[in-house]
């Protein structure tokens, strides 16, 4: 069996340590809670630390959320499918937007639930995932505002998240021009600039980011307190908000060179042999988890002595060396997790979550 485990303590810390660094700084921020995959018992621990925004890219995840307590202002944070806009208008009080035919949907389904639904434009600053192209702003933004049952209240970016392309304070600035030009041109205020997400905390804490940046999305950082300019723990901040135990279910000693013709395996990878393992063994274990959940380049053991090894389906191999900690079957190896690793992990119906 496998176990993915939240530290309540430590979650509750970096809680506090985003809460105090946004506030010091006048900005508003929201927890991105789409690596939970919708599960209830952690929403409502991160519903019970004082968050009152909750962003999620799942319709399914923000039902929940509004279940627990329908106070909480939740985003949808990414541009909404057609056949999911009922649903969207429903659960999501904010959604962003990059499409004007998609706005205007959204804005008859706002009607009809008589609601007034809260749109942030999305724009392109280079990344090339979702946005606005630039100079293609105006434009847009002369059409939108005249939908009714719509009310545009920020504007925002995506950086990192596809091609890694970092933000820099002159992309930031332009995002803040953007902003000026909007309300100049159409004589209506913009009162959010969301401009921020895990990766520009650093440009924060270094006193780098433009005054009119006053809006955060926080996912990672909060789960595993981390630097993701540096990939280095963030002082004060806890990085064992989440571990991840996997079960030994077997462990023998064997070669270290496989024995026979070497092919494709199943994932289409393909091994060379390091000529000076021919003659060597170790004992090597297989864990209760498989490529199904992760990929082992998402896995860290806590025991520096072992090596993944590789990985099928359903199960990953981890070489212990002489096995000097005399690990057994039915012991648990602690590993600490990428965050694409825990996103896995998870949305597994095959491995066990709890908090401690």
């Amino acid at each position: 069996m496998s176990e993915i485990v939240l530290n309540r303590k430590s979650l509750a810390h970096n809680f506090e340590f985003l809460k105090k660094l946004f506030k010091d700084h006048n900005i508003e921020w929201g927890i991105v809670t789409k690596l939970l995959c919708g599960n209830n018992e952690f929403l409502q621990e991160i519903i019970q630390l004082g968050a009152r925004e909750l962003l999620d890219s799942r319709i399914s995840n923000l039902k929940k959320i509004k279940m627990i307590d329908p106070a909480v202002k939740t985003i949808y944070i990414k541009p909404p499918p057609h056949r999911s806009l009922k649903n969207v208008v429903k659960y999501a009080d904010v959604s962003f937007n990059t499409d004007y035919e998609t706005m205007k949907l959204l804005s008859e389904e706002a009607h009809r639930q008589n609601k007034v639904h809260q749109v942030i434009i999305m724009i392109e600053m280079g990344d090339l995932r979702e946005g606005v192209m630039g100079e293609e702003l105006v434009d847009f933004y002369s059409k939108i505002f005249e939908l009714p049952n719509i009310e545009i209240i920020g504007l925002g970016t995506n950086l990192n998240c596809l091609y890694g392309v970092m933000p820099s304070h002159d992309k930031l600035v332009q995002l803040t021009l953007y902003k000026q030009i909007i309300e100049l041109n159409f004589d209506k205020k913009i009162p959010l600039v969301s401009g921020g997400s895990s990766v520009t905390i650093p440009m924060l804490q270094k006193k780098q980011l433009p005054p009119n940046i006053n809006h955060f999305r926080i996912g990672e950082t909060l789960f595993f307190g981390n630097n993701l300019v540096t990939d280095e723990k963030i002082k004060g901040m806890k990085d064992d908000v989440i571990s991840f135990y996997a079960e030994i279910i077997e462990l023998i000693e064997k070669p270290l060179v496989p024995e026979g013709e070497l092919g494709e395996n199943p994932s289409g990878d393909t091994y060379e042999i390091d000529p000076e393992d021919y003659g060597k063994k170790a004992w090597r274990a297989l864990l209760d988890v498989g490529l199904l959940e992760l990929s082992p380049d998402f896995l860290e053991p806590f025991d520096k002595n072992i090596k993944l090894a590789g990985g099928s389906s359903d199960m990953i191999v981890i070489d212990l060396g002489k096995n000097p900690k005399k690990y057994k079957v039915g012991d648990y190896i602690k590993f600490k997790l990428k965050y694409m690793g825990a996103l896995g992990l998870f949305n597994s119906n095959y491995v066990t979550k709890s908090i401690k």
